[in-house]
C-alpha cells in the first residue's frame, strides 16, 4: 500500500516534540540542568493528540475505502493492528515492570511502587494503561503507554461500528457520534472521561476529514496553495506559541482537533504542491513508533550517567543541557532503528498476508 506523502516527516516531528517535553521534566526531577523556556517544550501532550487525529485519519480512511469496495474484514483489520502494535508494546511493558521492580532496587535507586503487580499487569496487558498511569504514576516508561491504550480502545470501537454501518451512512453516523461524544466528554457529570484522557473524539475528527476527502467535499481547500500554507502555518504557531491557548477546554479541544485534522489533510493530500523527499526524515518517521516507545528508556540511561559523573567539572550547565538533549535523541534513534530492523520488521512483513 502506497504511503501518503509528507506524513512520515510529520510523525518524526511529533515524536521529537514529545521528547522535548519529557527531557527537561526528568532533568528537573533529578536536579540536573534543564531548559524549557520555549513553548514547544510544553506541547508534548498536544503532539500526542495530533498523533491521535492522524491515526483516526488513516484508520477510518482505510476502513471507509474497504467498505466502499466490500472488502473490509474485521479479522484482518485486527490482525494487522496486532502485528503493528503488540510486539513493541508488550516488549516495553515487560521492560518497564522489570526496570521499576527489579533494576532500580538492584541499583539501590529509590522508586515508590504504589500498586499491586497483578493490577498493574492487568491494566497494561489489556490496554488500559491510561487508567494505570493516572491512578498510580508507575514511572515514565510505563506512563507513556497511555496513548497506545487510547488508540487500541479506539480500534475496538471503530472496526465493529463501521462494519455494521451501511457504507452510505458512515459519514452521518461519525458526525453524530463525534458530536454526542464531544459534548458528553466536556460535561462535568462525565469528568471521568477527562480524568483518564478518553479523547476518542480526536480520532473521529481525523476520520471525518478523511471521509470528506474521499467524497471530494474538500476540493475548495485545494483552490490555492495559500489555504494549506495558512493551515500548516497556524499549526506551527500552535506548537511554538500560546496564541491559540483558550481558557475554555471545549473551545481549545474543538479548535485543536479541527486544526490538526486540516493540517494532516493538507500534508497527506499535498495541497501545497510540495512533497518532502528527504530520505532520512521519511525513515525517521517510519520508525517514529519506536522513537516514541524507547525515548524514556534512553532518557533514563542518559540521566543516570550524568548523575553518576561530576558533570560540572567537565561541562558547564549549558553544555550539559545540550549533551543530554543530543545524547537522548541519538540513543533513542539508534534503539528505534535496531528495533525496527531486527524486531518489528519481522511482524510488519506479515501484515501483507492480511490485506485485500
Amino acid at each position: 500500500m502506497n504511503r501518503l506523502p509528507n506524513l512520515d516527516p510529520l510523525r518524526f516531528v511529533l515524536a521529537s516534540i514529545v521528547m522535548l517535553y519529557h527531557i527537561p521534566q526528568l532533568c528537573k526531577n533529578q536536579g540536573l540542568p534543564y531548559f524549557d523556556d520555549l513553548h514547544i517544550f510544553h506541547k508534548g501532550i498536544e503532539a500526542v493528540y495530533m498523533f491521535f487525529v492522524l491515526s483516526g485519519f488513516l484508520i477510518i480512511r482505510l476502513i471507509y475505502r474497504a467498505k466502499q469496495n466490500n472488502t473490509f474484514s474485521i479479522g484482518h483489520f485486527y490482525i494487522r493492528r496486532i502485528l503493528r502494535i503488540f510486539p513493541l508494546y508488550y516488549l516495553v511493558v515487560i521492560f518497564g515492570f522489570l526496570f521499576y521492580n527489579v533494576v532500580l532496587p538492584a541499583l539501590q535507586i529509590p522508586f515508590e511502587i504504589n500498586y499491586s503487580f497483578g493490577e498493574g499487569l492487568f491494566l497494561t496487558l489489556f490496554f488500559l494503561p491510561n487508567i494505570f498511569a493516572e491512578l498510580y504514576y508507575p514511572g515514565g516508561i510505563l506512563e507513556i503507554l497511555w496513548s497506545i491504550g487510547i488508540e487500541e480502545q479506539f480500534y475496538l470501537i471503530i472496526a465493529p461500528l463501521l462494519f455494521f454501518t451501511d457504507k452510505g451512512k458512515i459519514l452521518k453516523i461519525l458526525l453524530l457520534l463525534t458530536f454526542l461524544y464531544f459534548v458528553i466528554f466536556h460535561v462535568n457529570y462525565f469528568d471521568v472521561l477527562r480524568k483518564f484522557n478518553f479523547v476518542y473524539f480526536m480520532l473521529f475528527f481525523g476520520g471525518i476529514i478523511a471521509i470528506l476527502e474521499e467524497m471530494r467535499k474538500l476540493e475548495f481547500l485545494k483552490i490555492s496553495p495559500i489555504i494549506p500554507i495558512i493551515i500548516i502555518g497556524s499549526t506551527i504557531v500552535y506548537f511554538t506559541t500560546n496564541v491559540f491557548d483558550f481558557n475554555s477546554i471545549w473551545i481549545n479541544n474543538l479548535f485543536m482537533s479541527s486544526l490538526f485534522a486540516l493540517c494532516i489533510h493538507s500534508l497527506a493530500c499535498n495541497n501545497f504542491n510540495t512533497t518532502i523527499t528527504i530520505k532520512a526524515l521519511i525513515y525517521l518517521g517510519q520508525i517514529s513508533y519506536g522513537i516514541y516507545m524507547y525515548h524514556i528508556i534512553a532518557l533514563n540511561l542518559v540521566v543516570f550517567v550524568f548523575l553518576k559523573i561530576d558533570y560540572l567539572k567537565t561541562f558547564n550547565e549549558i553544555s550539559t543541557r545540550i549533551l543530554i538533549l543530543l545524547l537522548t535523541f541519538a540513543i533513542t534513534i539508534a534503539m528505534a532503528h535496531i528495533s525496527y530492523k531486527y524486531f518489528e520488521s519481522y511482524f510488519l512483513k506479515q501484515k501483507s498476508k492480511f490485506r485485500k
